[in-house]
């Protein structure tokens, strides 16, 4: 790689339990690539990481066959005046909403959850994301009282660990399930078998190597898909558009308007939906602000130690 630079951005609200997102951002032929598995992931886990950011960097992504990907709004574990605030100020149609955080309560997460269709209005679509927090029973009763705050959910995201349990909650609710981690972390996603277990699932480019190999995934689950991101800056967004944006089909509002989560952005030119749509670039944009958003020196020689191990693998 040409160049790597190593950002440290703080997020406005904790977010999987960070304060602050971090990476590397590394430069080649066709232009930026981002790598920034979370901490959570391992050497051998962050390798498709490395490969998205390799092929976008040396390699470039395949056509689009549109323009422009319309984005929901993504709200964290906020309060419900807070969540309102954001949802109204996104000009999206469609909000996600964070649910099941040890920090709150299922009735703090239905206020959040209400006060998100006040904002939208009847119009707009409400899904959640547990993040594999519930068991099968706890889920049931949860995205029961969910649905009914919401005035009815588009889906619920992973609502619980495993694919026997995303099946059985399936069986049991009137709302849609999608399928998140179950995809991204299975040992071999293009054979993961989610069909049964789920309505939707969720792809995102880098915990799978790459939008050619998430294209692949995408197609072997053989059902609708939204495109999400891993909370990464612009550079790393533009890889998910490019995902978005390839894909034959595209039937639900994608979860790539997450720049609204960080403070700052490595680009000045930040991927900031404009009434709710972002556009397909060819190329991620250049990161003219690296040294505004730069790490410090401890946290900088870690990411390029991780680089180092991860390169190893390849």
């Amino acid at each position: 790689m040409d160049e790597r630079l190593v950002y440290a951005i703080p997020l406005r609200n904790r977010f999987r339990g960070i304060t602050v997102r971090e990476g590397v951002l590394l430069r080649g032929p066709a232009g930026w690539g981002e790598f920034c598995p979370f901490a959570d992931y391992d050497d051998r886990e962050s390798a498709p990481w490395l490969a998205a950011a390799v092929e976008a960097a040396q390699v470039g992504w395949p056509a689009p066959v549109r323009d422009r990907v319309e984005v929901n709004t993504t709200v964290p574990v906020v309060g419900a005046d807070a969540a309102y605030e954001m949802v109204a100020a996104s000009g999206c149609r469609t909000a996600k909403v964070k649910v099941a955080d040890p920090r709150a309560s299922i009735l703090e997460d239905c206020e959040r959850v209400a006060a998100v269709r006040d904002a939208l209005g009847p119009g707009g679509a409400i899904r959640v994301d547990a993040n594999t927090a519930w068991d099968v029973d706890t889920a049931v009763k949860a995205i029961r009282e969910l649905d009914r705050a919401a005035g009815g959910l588009e889906y619920v995201e992973q609502p619980c660990p495993s694919i026997d349990e995303l099946a059985a909650v399936r069986r049991k609710v009137d709302v849609r399930i999608a399928a998140d981690e179950s995809i991204r972390r299975a040992e071999d996603p293009l054979r993961v078998a989610v069909a049964n277990a789920a309505d939707v699932a969720v792809i995102k480019v880098a915990p799978l190597g790459g939008v050619r190999r998430a294209l692949e995934v995408a197609e072997a689950a053989g059902l609708p898909c939204v495109v999400s991101s891993a909370v990464e800056t612009s550079v790393g967004l533009a890889a998910g558009l490019a995902l978005a944006g390839a894909l034959p089909e595209l039937e639900f509002a994608c979860g790539l308007g997450t720049m609204s989560l960080l403070t700052d952005d490595t680009t000045s030119q930040p991927l900031s939906p404009v009434d709710g749509y972002l556009p397909v670039l060819r190329q991620a944009p250049e990161p003219d602000r690296a040294a505004e958003t730069a790490a410090d020196e401890v946290t900088t020689k870690a990411w390029l130690d991780r680089l180092r191990r991860v390169e190893g693998r390849r």
